[in-house]
């Protein structure tokens, strides 16, 4: 027997519909990075017209951490979705799983060194592969270790960053990574495409290897939390978990206000910035998922929404869509605008593109089971060629 992709009737609207919602959150986040070196630069203090400095803390406050991790969560229960099909058909959940996470990896790689180096693709797949060990536990199990991933190295690396910040005082940090920035600068600006790719490359390994042991911390918890409430079945059976749903709604909502806002109430620094992103971030991205779930159920909050689910079927294709688009917009073979460019007109400029994609995802949708990178990716991973036209 062989598996098969998910078809539509099979398909959760509300899952899509985070997921399309997810992906402008990203977006959001990510715009500022097409067009400038927010690597290297401290973002509070970079741009200083007022409107920048209302969108950048506006997208601090709402986006910054809270939807990748949200998308993370989204892995996580679409990982126990599909792993439960293929499981019913006899099949190795290992080999078909490895498989997509194999594609995904490639994928990744193209993304982080050919189009944009903020790739997540391959954090996603090799944390995957952790996911995969841990399949078998049970959801509580699950919730506890995630807890546990959090909690435990937040709480440690939160002391180690307080006596830093007490011995080095209000010293910028920053202000060494002057001479990346301006290489950054220079070169997507005005280099050759081969100049760019170096400098792509050099971009993903100063965020990545240095820190991917925190990377890892910010995205498998959230992989287990997804994997967890898909294994209690939150969006199969909402009405009888209704009550302690609303109550988690509540609780993360209350830990999502006071993390995210900690920078803005005590002092900004290294420790609470921090704090807003590892507490902030997971707390405001399970609220966002149940504040989402509950807006579906109703006649009026499902029409409103609808329109994601069309950019939440073609999620993978979207999200590298906009990289493709904004380099073309921003680095010097396409428009060369890097470096020219604020965050008030590059919020404008986000959803001028989002409502593109929901236009012609609704199109593509209508017509194919799925987008192009979404087809390429089970193609992939089921090792035959899955129907592409709908019937």
């Amino acid at each position: 027997m062989q598996a098969s992709p998910i078809q539509e009737k099979e398909r959760i609207v509300a899952l899509d519909i985070i997921r399309g919602i997810a992906i402008l959150g990203i977006f959001l986040v990510n715009m500022p990075s097409f067009f400038a070196p927010m690597l290297y630069v401290n973002i509070k203090t970079y741009w200083t017209d007022t409107r920048d400095i209302l969108v950048m803390n506006g997208i601090d406050i709402i986006a910054q951490a809270s939807f990748y991790t949200l998308f993370s969560f989204l892995f996580g229960y679409g990982f126990i979705i599909f792993t439960t099909r293929v499981a019913e058909k006899n099949l190795s959940v290992p080999k078909y799983f490895s498989r997509r996470l194999v594609v995904l990896l490639v994928i990744g790689i193209i993304h982080a060194f050919l189009i944009w180096h903020g790739d997540i693709l391959i954090t996603y797949a090799l944390c995957g592969f952790l996911l995969l060990f841990m399949r078998k536990m049970s959801s509580k199990a699950m919730v506890w270790t995630g807890l546990l991933l959090i909690v435990i190295p937040t709480a440690l690396l939160s002391l180690l960053m307080l006596v830093v910040t007490l011995t080095m005082g209000d010293t910028d940090l920053y202000s060494t990574f002057e001479a990346n920035a301006a290489q950054s600068l220079q070169v997507y600006a005005n280099g050759t495409f081969m100049e760019i790719t170096k400098q792509r490359i050099a971009d993903w390994s100063f965020v990545n290897i240095a820190n991917f042991f925190f990377i890892v911390l910010s995205v498998l918890p959230m992989f287990l939390f997804g994997a967890a409430a898909a294994k209690s079945k939150w969006l199969e059976n909402v009405e009888a978990n209704l009550s302690w749903m609303k109550k988690l709604w509540i609780a993360t909502f209350v830990m999502a206000l006071v993390f995210k806002l900690l920078p803005y109430y005590t002092v900004q620094n290294y420790t609470t910035e921090y704090l807003q992103d590892m507490l902030g971030g997971p707390s405001s991205a399970v609220f966002y998922f149940l504040s989402i779930v509950f807006a579906s159920r109703t006649v009026v909050g499902l029409k409103l929404l609808s329109p994601f689910q069309y950019v939440g079927k073609m999620s993978l294709s979207n999200y590298l869509f906009q990289s493709v688009v904004c380099s073309l917009i921003f680095y010097s073979y396409g428009l060369g605008l890097y470096g020219s460019f604020t965050p008030f007109y590059g919020l404008w400029l986000v959803l001028g593109i989002y409502i593109f994609q929901i236009i012609i995802s609704r199109v593509l949708v209508a017509n194919f089971y799925y987008g192009p990178m979404e087809w390429l990716w089970r193609a992939g991973t089921y090792g035959n060629k899955p129907k592409f036209k709908k019937m």
